[in-house]
């Protein structure tokens, strides 16, 4: 594994995962905890991660909850302050959602639920967490978003409540990245597409992935790690593939 990605971040860093006991979220977890440059990573998830490092500091959140958010985030000491927060929730499917197929299949229900945990919870996250971030040197607030967000990229249709709750959540991306860029130049607020992960989320879905396009959690998180280590000013308010490239609206 790699051990230098963050060369354009400082040392002794304090780390945050949101989301940290999913499949992307726990190898995050990991990969921070073996970066030489990272202190502390703070773990947060609704149930125990089950990470045994002397880095890692489990935190209980529910990201669909304004108090439990602002409680974890007060958690915090007063003079801490964060360098990397990644937030690797997200939701598809559970046991009484599937991704629509055609607007014969929309429910209120479902709308509420997808974009509860898609875009409202990640957009209480930036309210409370994104002035916890390191204001003298280079931090990111990273949320992970989707190819399927794009508009222009959309000639398959289907997938309604999950597309529209990913591009609203690039719109919260870009409105954070707007007000941070007059609140923390330093802080550079961007969107992340993971690629297809070998995670219960893709799984009803892995059959219709090409040979080579299917990785494994470690895979992408160090991909999209990479990513977050070239970021510059210009590309707060952005969402970017796990490869570099910039996923256009």
């Amino acid at each position: 594994m790699n051990t230098d990605l963050l060369s354009t971040f400082s040392h002794n860093l304090n780390v945050a995962v949101i989301g940290a006991n999913g499949g992307i979220g726990r190898a995050f977890v990991d990969l921070f905890s073996k970066q030489p440059q990272v202190e502390t990573v703070l773990a947060y998830s609704r149930s125990d991660p089950g990470v045994s490092h002397p880095k890692v500091q489990p935190v209980h959140i529910d990201i669909t909850s304004d108090s439990s958010v602002q409680k974890a985030v007060e958690s915090i000491d007063g003079t801490t302050f964060l360098d990397i927060v990644i937030v690797a929730t997200g939701m598809l499917h559970n046991d009484h959602i599937k991704p629509e197929k055609s607007l014969k299949d929309l429910s209120m229900t479902q709308f509420a639920e997808v974009f509860s945990i898609n875009t409202f919870g990640p957009a209480i996250l930036a309210k409370y967490f994104l002035p916890k971030m390191r204001p003298n040197q280079k931090n990111v607030f990273a949320c992970l978003s989707a190819r399927v967000s794009s508009i222009s990229d959309n000639f398959l249709g289907g997938w309604y409540a999950y597309r529209a709750s990913k591009t609203a959540l690039n719109m919260i991306i870009k409105n954070a990245a707007i007000e941070m860029a007059r609140r923390n130049k330093h802080t550079y607020v961007v969107g992340l597409h993971p690629g297809t992960v070998n995670t219960p989320l893709s799984k009803p879905f892995q059959s219709k992935v090409k040979k080579g396009r299917l990785f494994t959690p470690s895979h992408s998180t160090e991909r999209m790690l990479k990513v977050i280590n070239q970021l510059s000013t210009s590309d707060s308010g952005k969402l970017f593939a796990w490869d570099g490239s910039e996923v256009l609206a």
